[in-house]
């Protein structure tokens, strides 16, 4: 992106302004965080229940925002509608849970029922606020606080920084707790099965070819039975194993294109496979096996388990799921 020279008036002058101040206010968040978001870490990360998010307008919306990235990160979170609470919904919440309560200037009317409720059945309740000294700020169990700063909006009034502070400090919140609970790329596609970011989680032993789909010849095979296993199974090459099992080599179409004599059909695949050839564990993922493809320019690689071959992926495995 080009950047042209500030024009007061000009649109993207403005928005350098907005997108500055916001910046501004981001680093100021940072350099706030200290014991509080520390207790606040431990304190989500803990308990058993769920993490209610709430507050009321755009606030709200930044909470249902926290409260899915929660919930897709491995800790349980829901939105709760403040006035949706007050007319029966705080049935939703039970003793376990932990609330965090959302409001630049923490005199949002309608969490009063909300807060009321966490004090009287004592559900500890994290509040978001720049206003210490506010109703929200006084009941929280644990106090957020955002810095004292005006709204990047040219009226100063509509929620800009505080929401954009209030969305970082989610995200922070979220990434601290993966951190604390041992939050694994594996339990990530659990929750995000679906989409191109799911086939990258797919573990290898979920999508290998195996059994008798396996390519597999000793070292002592000739290459013309070598060129009919390699024709069945329809996968470009063959690994080659030793007494024991262990994978030693491959040999690839390729190879046998660059290769090809009148004696060759005749002569032990050991006499011209390629030694030592990349592996890869059963339970990497789908994402790792196509970054060494990549890296090596191989179109397949052998899956194996102290050394013996129990699968194999090969490039059109990743142009199925789209992820070349």
């Amino acid at each position: 992106m080009v950047c042209s020279q500030d024009n007061p008036g000009d649109p993207v002058t403005e928005g350098r302004r907005v997108l500055n101040a916001e910046a501004t206010a981001l680093k100021m968040l940072s350099d706030c965080l200290g014991h509080d978001f520390s207790d606040a870490v431990g304190l989500l990360s803990t308990t058993n229940g769920r993490i209610v998010l709430t507050g009321m307008g755009k606030s709200g919306l930044v909470g249902r925002k926290i409260a899915a990235t929660f919930s897709s990160t491995g800790s349980p979170a829901f939105f709760l509608h403040p006035a949706e609470a007050s007319h029966g919904d705080l049935g939703m919440l039970t003793r376990g849970d932990v609330i965090i309560a959302l409001s630049a200037s923490g005199e949002s009317g309608e969490l009063a029922n909300i807060i009321s409720f966490a004090r009287r059945f004592a559900i500890p309740l994290v509040g978001m606020t720049r206003a210490p000294g506010s109703t929200l700020g006084r009941a929280s169990t644990i106090l957020l606080t955002l810095p004292e700063l005006p709204e990047a909006c040219p009226l100063q009034l509509a929620p800009t920084t505080s929401t954009t502070m209030m969305l970082a400090l989610g995200d922070a919140l979220a990434a601290a707790m993966m951190r604390a609970r041992g939050f694994t790329a594996g339990r990530f596609h659990d929750f995000h099965p679906g989409g191109q970011l799911g086939h990258q989680l797919l573990q290898l032993h979920e999508v290998m070819h195996r059994g008798d789909a396996l390519p597999i010849v000793t070292q002592a095979t000739l290459i013309q039975a070598v060129i009919v296993e390699m024709t069945a199974k329809r996968l470009g090459c063959v690994g080659i194993v030793d007494d024991i099992g262990h994978l030693i080599g491959i040999f690839t179409d390729g190879d046998l294109r660059r290769r090809l004599e009148p004696s060759l059909l005749e002569r032990p695949v050991a006499d011209v496979m390629v030694l030592n050839p990349r592996q890869i564990g059963p339970d990497a993922f789908l994402a790792d096996a196509a970054r060494m493809m990549a890296e090596h320019s191989i179109p397949s690689i052998f899956v194996t388990v102290g050394g013996k071959p129990v699968g194999i992926v090969h490039l059109h495995d990743l142009l199925k799921t789209g992820l070349v």
